[in-house]
């Protein structure tokens, strides 16, 4: 059985600025996995916008998964549907080849938030099923672990392309300034309970040492 997985992110740029980073996505330094990226075709069609890509990434496996995996790279196709009216960026990612040993089908939804302008939220699903006789349990949790590796660099990677392109993005600075404010305060906090700490544990030394000289008078 295929093994699921879902999650979302809020990127801190509009929908037309994340739209206009996703053709822009590489390289960035997250994206040292990602070999070639070629466009095959690309056509309006009823008012939206149809692309085809084909993605070449690095395919690192364990010494376990050798004995399938041959190949050093993988093929990937990346197609996406952009409609304006609707706002919405639409994605479906899949790897050609090896399909039998471990197909990743992946969909991802980028969409404006109503409720917090300026910022735009990606909804990604995703499925990993290998058809491996034996080995089908083993070799869909590993994809699955990867996914989930590969996921946090595409955020990071694509977040990276997006200060760059966008760097006095408001939304974004705000955010920004908010986290290392966080930061600080947590910081601030652990820096209050290390001194607590060792008040508490410099007084209890001087307790044990009054005691002793009590004893000893």
């Amino acid at each position: 059985m295929a093994k699921y997985y879902e999650s979302s992110t809020i990127y801190n740029y509009s929908w037309e600025q994340v739209t206009q980073g996703f053709w822009n996505r590489y390289p960035n330094p997250y994206s040292t996995h990602v070999l070639s990226e070629d466009t095959v075709c690309r056509e309006i069609r009823n008012g939206k916008l149809h692309s085809k890509r084909l993605l070449t990434k690095t395919n690192h496996v364990p010494k376990w998964g050798e004995r399938f995996f041959k190949a050093k790279s993988v093929n990937i196709v990346e197609e996406s549907v952009v409609d304006p009216n609707e706002r919405t960026l639409v994605t479906y990612t899949r790897n050609i080849g090896f399909n039998k040993i471990m197909s990743v089908v992946e969909k991802v939804v980028y969409k404006s938030l109503p409720d917090q302008p300026g910022k735009t939220i990606a909804i990604r699903s995703a499925w990993i099923d290998s058809s491996v006789y034996g080995f089908g349990t083993a070799i869909r949790a590993f994809g699955l672990e990867r996914f989930k590796k590969n996921c946090a660099k595409t955020v990071n990677g694509f977040n990276y392309v997006l200060q760059h392109l966008f760097p006095n993005n408001p939304v974004a600075l705000a955010a920004a300034a908010a986290t290392t404010k966080d930061h600080q305060g947590s910081k601030a906090q652990k820096l209050r309970e290390a001194a607590k700490h060792a008040s508490d544990h410099m007084k209890a030394q001087a307790e044990h040492l009054v005691q002793n000289l009590s004893v000893k008078g």
